[in-house]
């Protein structure tokens, strides 16, 4: 079955500091209307950026990334065979077309003629088969493996067509193929550097690597042979990592940033509208939860998972944990994931929350542990929870934990049964747009630590055949009943607390267009530019 990249995009829809304290901008002052009200209005020199964000990057290896914030900066110097626009709707890049077969095990890509990459490599089929390869190597342990796996062979059939050959049925593999763990790296330079090429990335992007010192910064650079005519549009883009919310508005303020994300949401309405500042915000993927460990009494009975739904005010958790910026979470997944259907909210009912927590053996109540990250804004979210199971008896002792004891805690588990966690709160956006990667890595039983994220240890035999069920076609009518059966039953089942997604929130100088946050919460500067 023939299926042209632009015949599906109706059902498609998921998923630097040049010197720091040097000002690259200035501010000069109107007067303007009949109060003689001040109006800033900020010009800009040159075309090199500065954009703070809010933690260190991780590595330059698309391949073995599995932070959003490390494949933003990634994204500026690779692409992949697809990509995805700033409402996720997959979008041709070095790809130009693919067909597929009805079963969705067999997928072909027309490429692209003329691109290189910026060592001067021919893109072409021997370079997209050198890529897949790579990732679909379990030996190579890359963190994105988990995404290929399922891939068996990559042909080249000519120079500018390749097919990619799966072991099973995986409807989402063009989602998965535009996700940023696919993304092109230099054949040349993947021989050249090996395991070093996070630190030397080369890719066909809009700019090219000038240099990298962790903790500091991180600077590109424009690509003069990039293949799209008249692009980028900047000379340079220079990242700088500032964890702290305030100094990050600070930079933002004196005109030491041109774009900062996140913006604090406690923030946001100050500094908007200020001195040129312009802050957006806009629903996102990212679905925030408590997840329940099933197995572990008491949670292993459904009352008691539905009693902590019932006792968390999801309204209340928006408005003082997020500042309003969110909506309370009605499915599994966000609602601009593909094959997104909403669920009936468990409403804020304590009282119903105490009745079942008698039906299930506990009147007054029990005691439990919550985990989480040891940000500002995670501790805030988890003292909120603390704060709403108290009143229905459960006491919750909250544990906040570097990302590296977490890690240890939860990701080195091998059997289940050792698993201390009780409750978690976690974060998940799913970066393929689709439902599969919304759901799968979370909730089906093949994914419980170590393999994957499933922190509920949660498993039902119905829902892992409809995950099953939904990847064995590439009929999209035929997913989307799948996935809305499978929301169904997740949520009846209460693995977790489901409370919010954010929205994206980031702020810029106003002179800077095309800059923006995708909905999977990363970053797009591929077609920014200034404009005064």
């Amino acid at each position: 079955m023939k299926k042209t990249f632009y015949g599906i995009l109706g059902f498609l829809i998921v998923f630097g500091l040049v010197l720091a304290g040097c000002s690259s901008s200035k501010s000069s002052t109107e007067q303007s209307g009949s109060d003689n009200t001040k109006i800033s209005k900020v010009t800009k020199k040159g075309k090199d950026i500065t954009i703070a964000v809010a933690d260190n990057f991780i590595s330059l290896d698309p391949h073995d990334t599995n932070d959003t914030l490390s494949n933003s900066a990634e994204k500026t110097m690779y692409e992949g065979l697809f990509g995805f626009d700033k409402d996720m709707k997959i979008v041709p890049l070095l790809a130009e077309s693919y067909t597929a077969n009805d079963n969705a095990t067999e997928f072909t890509f027309k490429l692209r003629h003329g691109v290189k990459f910026q060592d001067g490599t021919p893109f072409n089929a021997e370079a997209v088969k050198v890529n897949i390869d790579r990732l679909a190597d379990q030996n190579n342990h890359l963190k994105r493996n988990s995404l290929f796996a399922v891939v068996k062979e990559t042909k080249v059939i000519d120079d500018y067509t390749v097919k990619v050959i799966l072991k099973e049925p995986f409807g989402a593999m063009i989602n998965t193929f535009a996700h940023p763990a696919a993304m092109m790296i230099s054949p040349a330079a993947l021989k050249k550097y090996g395991k070093d090429i996070a630190r030397h990335p080369v890719g066909t992007g809009p700019y090219e690597f000038v240099e990298w010192k962790p903790g500091d910064h991180l600077t590109v650079k424009k690509n003069p042979n990039y293949w799209k005519n008249g692009k980028p549009k900047l000379d340079s883009i220079t990242f700088k990592p500032v964890p702290e919310n305030g100094s990050r508005i600070a930079m933002l303020k004196t005109g030491e940033a041109d774009f900062i994300y996140p913006v604090p949401t406690e923030s946001a309405k100050e500094v908007n509208g200020n001195n040129g500042i312009v802050v957006e915000n806009n629903p996102s993927i990212i679905v925030r939860y408590l997840s329940i460990n099933t197995m572990k009494k008491p949670f292993n009975d459904l009352k008691v998972r539905q009693a902590i739904n019932y006792a968390i005010n999801k309204e209340a958790f928006v408005k003082v944990v997020n500042n309003g910026y969110g909506s309370v979470l009605d499915s599994v997944i966000a609602p601009n994931t593909q094959f997104y259907s909403k669920q009936q909210v468990y409403k804020y009912d304590p009282e119903k929350a105490k009745k079942l927590l008698k039906e299930a053996g506990y009147p007054n109540g029990f005691t439990a542990t919550l985990w989480g990250g040891n940000s500002s804004g995670t501790t805030k979210a988890m003292e909120f929870i603390q704060q709403q199971l108290s009143l229905v008896g459960i006491k919750v002792n909250i544990v906040p934990m570097e990302s590296g004891t977490m890690s240890e805690k939860i990701w080195s588990v091998n059997n289940p049964k050792d698993a201390e966690i009780e409750l978690y709160y976690g974060g998940w956006s799913p970066s393929t747009g689709d439902a599969d990667w919304g759901i799968r890595p979370l909730l089906a039983s093949e994914s419980f630590p170590p393999a994957s994220y499933n922190t509920a240890y949660y498993k039902n035999d119905q829902a892992d055949a409809l995950i099953k069920q939904a990847l064995q076609t590439a009929d999209p009518e035929e997913r989307k009943a799948a996935y809305a059966k499978v929301q169904k039953i997740i949520w009846d089942d209460a693995p977790w607390a489901f409370l919010c997604v954010d929205d994206t929130m980031y702020g810029k100088r106003d002179y800077l267009k095309n800059a923006y946050l995708l909905p999977d919460g990363s970053l797009d500067v591929s077609n920014a530019e200034i404009q005064q």
